[in-house]
């Protein structure tokens, strides 16, 4: 009989899949959104609504949106000057202070995304912490979307949400674009947006991208909001949740965070952050603003089964959808045509998954932040360790960007 000390015991191999290209670190301030253009240029985001190291103040030079360059640096995008709101990202001269309200620059950008016509998109909650952690409400102005000509590095559209779509306390949080002409009477197509709020009600908004409209549907529906008393495990930790400075913790309060449209553009995908399972719509039901519109949206979700505990989602070119499985230290996949979810790769350094893009190189890329780490989370204390990081793999079977909804 074998010795129990050395008896050979099956483990964990920790990893699966294709191996992870580490391609940038992020020394300094704390990303989320990454997005890839057609011909390579890398944008990420830092949002000041989830980490007060990212609030711009006025004097600080901090930026929330740039560009990635080599040796790990990075530069403000599209300029400096847009990144910099004077006074800062806060207004202290009201009480309780708020997010400041310039329409004509950034405050807290919590996504970017680059649309299939090779377009950069700015979404700006509006929102800050300031030095405490305290989350201030938006004031109209900040809340809004930005269009980016990257053969130029121009602005060519700011779209501003009316204080009924994006109100004081949500969080704008992903978006993605269906840019098929025939959609709408103006011919520009519309983008979709999660609120993921931790505190008011979530949903998703729609946008016409040539009258500047926009709209909510799903507004507080179960499909949207966080599964009551919802505990992830992280690298096997729990996660409890701290609403604000002083408050005792909660259960994760993220409503609805990913988002993915399929390749046809006729499916947009979603999930909350405090759930596992992941759903679905028909596109058509949630640009319809007719009376009965919202009763048809409710009634067209479907649910696609558990995912995981995720934050972003992306589809490539062959309609599968990739999406977070932190508490595997995971990407996975789902696969609308036979409703079957897997491991797309495993791998010890990865933790919070936030944001994925598709790059028409083939990779997929994902950003790993460590916000499970962050004060937000119990013990209330900032245990992240820089740097963050962005991956990138190979997708499989010829996989790519979708370039085209037409």
């Amino acid at each position: 009989m074998a010795c129990v000390a050395t008896a050979q015991l099956i483990s964990d191999p920790g990893a699966a899949g294709p191996e992870l290209e580490l391609v940038h670190l992020y020394y300094d301030e704390f990303p989320t959104g990454i997005a890839v253009s057609s011909t390579g240029r890398r944008f990420s985001n830092y949002p000041p609504g989830l980490d007060p190291n990212n609030t711009n103040d006025g004097t600080n030079g901090k930026y929330t949106v740039a560009e990635l360059l080599p040796g790990n640096t990075e530069t403000p995008f599209p300029n400096a000057t847009f990144n910099n709101p004077p006074g800062g990202a806060i207004n202290y001269t009201v009480f309780p202070p708020v997010g400041a309200n310039y329409q004509n620059y950034l405050i807290g950008v919590q996504s970017v995304v680059v649309d299939p016509a090779d377009r950069l998109w700015i979404l700006d909650t509006g929102r800050a912490q300031t030095d405490n952690g305290t989350l201030v409400p938006a004031s109209y102005g900040g809340p809004k979307l930005i269009g980016v000509d990257l053969t130029t590095n121009q602005t060519f559209t700011t779209i501003v949400f009316p204080p009924d779509v994006a109100y004081p306390d949500s969080y704008l949080n992903d978006v993605r674009f269906d840019l098929r002409s025939n959609i709408t009477s103006s011919g520009h197509g519309v983008a979709y947006i999660t609120d993921s709020s931790t505190e008011g009600r979530n949903g998703i908004v729609t946008v016409d991208l040539g009258t500047g409209e926009s709209w909510r549907h799903l507004d507080g529906d179960a499909v949207v909001r966080p599964e009551r008393q919802f505990l992830a495990y992280v690298w096997g930790e729990p996660l409890y949740f701290i609403p604000g400075p002083g408050r005792p913790f909660t259960y994760l309060p993220f409503g609805s965070d990913g988002i993915a449209i399929s390749a046809d553009a006729e499916t947009l995908f979603f999930g909350a952050v405090g759930s596992r399972y992941l759903y679905s719509i028909p596109t058509e039901r949630l640009r319809d603003r007719s009376e009965v519109s919202e009763v048809l949206a409710q009634s067209s979700v479907q649910s696609r089964g558990q995912k995981g505990v995720s934050d972003g989602f992306e589809t490539d070119s062959n309609n599968i959808v990739y999406l977070g499985n932190m508490e595997q230290n995971a990407v996975s996949w789902y696969n609308p045509a036979n409703a079957t979810t897997g491991t797309f790769v495993r791998d010890p350094r990865i933790n919070w998954v936030d944001t994925f893009a598709t790059g028409a190189d083939g990779y997929l890329y994902f950003t790993v932040n460590q916000l499970q780490l962050t004060q937000a989370f119990y013990p209330g204390t900032d245990r992240r360790v820089r740097p963050f990081a962005l991956f990138r793999v190979p997708l499989p079977n010829g996989g790519t960007k979708i370039t085209s909804s037409e």
